[in-house]
C-alpha cells in the first residue's frame, strides 16, 4: 500500500508558480535554443533533420526496391536514441553537419561501454584517426558499414556518413536489408536488432518509432465543435512541448519541482506533467480543474472503466489507476482525441504527443466535462 501511494502522484505533482503565458503553436515550425522543432508532426525534431528521413523514405525504392515499410518514423527511431537528431549541430541547408559527431574510440578501453578493438578500415577518412574505428555521423555508422550501404542523398556526387541525406539515406538501406517488410513488427525488430544487437536496444527505439507514428497522425475533429473542440486544440497546440515534473498550469507550460518517484526533477524543464497539460487544455474552455490526476476524476460524469474505450467521446478525461476501481490509486491522465487516441503528457523525457488510449498501463475510465 505504501508503494501505491508513493506512486500514485506518477505525473501529477502539486501546483507549482512560475507560469508563463505564452504556448506553442503548433504550425510554426519555428525552432527553439534547444533544437526543439515548434511545428510539423514530430516536434523533438529539427526541421532540416526530419527532410531528410522522408527524402529518404523517398528515394528507397530505388536501392531496395522489395523493401515494403520504410517510413520516416523508423528512421527518426534510430537517429533519435543514436545522435538525438544531431540537435545542438548546425545543420547546412546541404545537409551537413557541424560539428562532426563521433562516437567513442573502439579501442576494447571500456570507455562507452565498448570491450573489443575496432582495428582502423578507413584510415581516419570518416572517424577522423587511424587509430582504431569509431561510430560517426547522426545514424552512427562504423566506417566499414558506411563503405557497403553509404549513398549520395542530396545530389553533391558524395556519400558522407556526416551528412543528413546521406546517412538517412544509407540507415533506410541498412535498415531494408535485402527487401524486408517492415510493416510486419518481428521484421522491424530483426532490422533494429542489426543495427545493434541488443533487447533493450530495440525496445527504446520501438518506443520512439511508435511516438513518432503517434505524432504524425492529426486527429479527426471535423465533427467536433465547441468548447470540447477549444480544448483539444488547445491541448494539441502543446504539442513537442518537454514533460515536467509538477510543471504547467492554467497559463501554460512552466517551470516544475522534484522530484518524481523515479527521482527526474522537472525545476530546470517547462513544459507540462500530465495534469498540467489537462488543466491548461480545460482553462482554455472555460474549465477549472484540480491540479491532480485523482482530483480530476471526481469532476463532471463519470465514464466507468468496464465500459471499455469505446463509450470515451472526443474532449473526455482518461485515468489510469495502479488498482482500477480504486480512484486514489489514479496516476495518469490524458485527453481522449477520438479513434484510439488521447492527448497525453506521459512522463519524463517525452514530450506532449497524441498516443494511443493502450498507450499507458491500468485503464481506470474518462470522466466528461463538456
Amino acid at each position: 500500500m505504501v508503494t501505491l501511494l508513493l506512486f500514485a502522484a506518477v505525473c501529477c505533482a502539486a501546483p507549482v508558480g512560475n507560469a508563463i503565458s505564452a504556448y506553442v503553436a503548433l504550425k510554426t515550425g519555428q525552432q527553439d535554443d534547444g533544437g526543439i522543432a515548434e511545428g510539423g508532426s514530430a516536434a523533438d525534431i529539427p526541421p532540416r533533420m526530419l527532410t531528410a528521413y522522408k527524402k529518404a523514405v523517398q528515394h528507397i525504392g530505388t536501392y531496395v526496391p522489395k523493401c515494403q515499410g520504410m517510413r520516416w518514423p523508423i528512421l527518426a527511431g534510430i537517429a533519435k536514441v543514436e545522435s538525438n537528431h544531431a540537435v545542438g549541430r548546425t545543420i547546412a541547408a546541404g545537409g551537413d553537419i557541424r560539428p562532426k559527431i563521433y562516437g567513442v574510440l573502439l579501442n576494447g578501453s571500456g570507455a562507452g561501454g565498448n570491450t573489443t578493438v575496432f582495428p582502423d578500415t578507413d584510415g581516419g577518412k570518416w572517424d577522423g584517426t587511424a587509430s582504431g574505428e569509431r561510430a560517426v555521423g547522426p545514424f552512427q555508422f562504423m566506417p566499414s558499414t558506411w563503405e557497403s550501404v553509404g549513398k549520395d542523398g542530396n545530389g553533391d556526387k558524395t556519400a558522407d556518413p556526416h551528412n543528413a541525406d546521406d546517412a538517412a539515406l544509407g540507415a533506410a538501406i541498412y535498415l531494408c536489408g535485402n527487401g524486408r517488410d517492415l510493416t510486419k513488427r518481428a521484421q522491424l525488430k530483426a532490422a533494429i536488432l542489426q543495427y545493434n544487437h541488443s533487447n533493450e536496444y530495440v525496445a527504446n527505439v520501438v518506443g520512439w518509432i511508435d511516438q513518432y507514428t503517434a505524432a504524425a497522425k492529426d486527429p479527426d475533429l471535423k465533427n467536433v465543435s465547441g468548447k470540447v473542440r477549444t480544448a483539444i486544440e488547445a491541448a494539441l497546440s502543446q504539442r513537442g512541448v518537454p514533460y515536467s515534473w509538477g510543471g504547467g498550469n492554467a497559463s501554460g507550460p512552466s517551470y516544475g519541482i522534484c522530484c518524481s518517484p523515479s527521482g527526474k526533477s522537472g525545476a530546470n524543464i517547462k513544459g507540462f506533467d500530465c495534469s498540467g497539460l489537462t488543466t491548461y487544455a480545460y482553462a482554455k474552455a472555460g474549465i477549472r480543474l484540480p491540479r491532480t490526476a485523482a482530483a480530476q476524476a471526481v469532476v463532471g460524469q463519470r465514464i466507468p472503466a468496464s465500459l471499455g474505450t469505446g463509450a470515451l467521446k472526443p474532449g473526455d478525461l482518461v485515468f489510469y489507476a495502479y488498482a482500477p476501481g480504486r480512484d486514489s490509486t489514479i496516476y495518469h491522465v490524458g485527453i481522449y482525441a477520438g479513434s484510439g487516441q488521447m492527448i497525453n503528457a506521459a512522463r519524463p523525457g517525452t514530450v506532449v504527443r497524441l498516443d494511443s488510449v493502450n498507450a499507458m498501463s491500468g485503464y481506470a475510465g474518462g470522466a466528461r466535462l463538456l
